[in-house]
């Protein structure tokens, strides 16, 4: 019954918006951003589940290039509409830029430390480990990461940071599909509709994807341009509405499923998915925002960045370099997973430039400091680094 309610009840979130977009009635910016941001979040869960249950349909190699792109897919429709304005509005150009800091900072800063205080609440362990075959995605991650404190010194991204980035995706997607196949460990509605039986199966997934992707599809602009006329409305910086309450509607769905396998003691399957979306998002993402905005713009031409975002995303890049070196060692513990929570909430709460630069200081101090006085995390994180992880 409970996943029926659940499955029901993302469908109307789409619904709702779909009917309003096809019947044509208008409707004030600020309930237009309620309403698709809601009907994203639906579609998340949608998506979430046919991803899910596709793994038990596509042959291993292709599932994961396949679950990789879809995993990114509503951050990726916010994220793009903004970078094809800013091809003909380089006031657009911030709120692109936002959606992709504010997505990655959520998603170590909350989604990951989430994962272990509720593995805490549930079995009282202060830490788990991770299996060995994570040590892929820390690496691809680490990689991006490197590369990514490279862009607020250029102050732009361009065509080379775009092939850099979706190499570093292609290759991470060519070693994962050479790992060791896992069967996919199914929660909630997409464990429910497994069990209807192989054609009935595949029959809902596509239509799950179908209805979903077309949610996103028409739902990404009228979102993004409602918070930007909300926060005008009400006097809200714009930027912190894209970065912060856009990759809620998209992310939360993903966070909770990851919560619901802590749940059931399995925090390995959550943080796993949850290090593959921020492999994805730090890599695909990013790479394609100068290329859909030099598309737009007609011409090959850098992404220009002001000071605020490069600010962002070098704040972004140290949050990430700590996160890889909390996983080098295949183990998170509650401590870390409480650093990264109060550096993350922190930082939310002082909006002087000066502590965004601070903020990245303490990460990449940190960092050092791990690697310094820890000889485990030291030796792991170099340890990603040999042909044997990279393949």
């Amino acid at each position: 019954m409970a996943n029926w309610l659940w499955l029901g009840s993302s469908i109307l979130l789409c619904l709702q918006w779909t009917v309003l977009h096809l019947s044509g009635i208008s409707i004030s910016p600020e309930w237009q951003a309620l309403s698709t941001g809601v009907a994203i979040f639906g579609a998340a869960f949608l998506l979430s589940w046919a991803a899910e249950l596709a793994q038990l349909d596509i042959p291993q190699s292709l599932a994961l290039a396949f679950l990789a792109l879809v995993a990114v897919l509503p951050e990726y429709a916010v994220d793009m509409y903004f970078a094809w304005m800013a091809g003909k509005n380089p006031q657009y150009t911030a709120y692109a830029t936002a959606n992709m800091t504010g997505a990655n900072r959520l998603l170590i800063g909350v989604g990951w430390a989430a994962v272990v205080f509720t593995y805490w609440l549930k079995t009282r362990k202060k830490f788990f480990n991770l299996e060995p075959h994570h040590k892929i995605e820390i690496f691809y991650l680490s990689l991006a990461t490197i590369y990514s404190f490279l862009i607020p010194f250029k102050k732009q991204l361009d065509l080379f940071d775009a092939v850099v980035l979706i190499s570093i995706f292609v290759f991470y997607i060519r070693a994962a599909s050479r790992a060791a196949h896992v069967e996919p460990e199914l929660e909630g509605p997409s464990e429910m509709i497994a069990h209807w039986g192989e054609q009935p199966r595949r029959v809902a997934t596509v239509l799950l994807f179908l209805f979903s992707a077309y949610t996103i599809f028409i739902s990404a602009e009228p979102f993004a341009e409602g918070l930007l006329a909300t926060g005008r409305t009400f006097g809200i910086e714009e930027f912190l509405l894209v970065q912060w309450l856009a990759p809620l509607a998209s992310e939360s769905p993903e966070f909770i499923v990851a919560i619901l396998f802590a749940l059931r003691a399995n925090p390995g399957a959550s943080i796993g998915t949850l290090i593959s979306s921020k492999v994805n998002q730090w890599t695909l993402l990013i790479g394609m925002l100068p290329v859909v905005y030099m598309i737009s713009a007609g011409q090959i031409t850098p992404m220009h960045m002001d000071n605020r975002q490069v600010e962002e995303v070098l704040l972004t890049a140290a949050q990430s370099l700590f996160a890889v070196a909390v996983l080098a060692n295949l183990s998170f513990s509650l401590t870390e997973a409480t650093v990264l929570f109060v550096l993350f909430s922190t930082q939310l709460l002082i909006p002087d430039p000066r502590f965004r630069y601070l903020y990245s200081f303490l990460y990449i101090l940190i960092t050092l400091g791990m690697f310094i006085i820890s000889k485990d995390t030291r030796e792991s994180f170099f340890s990603l680094f040999s042909r044997r992880t990279r393949t």
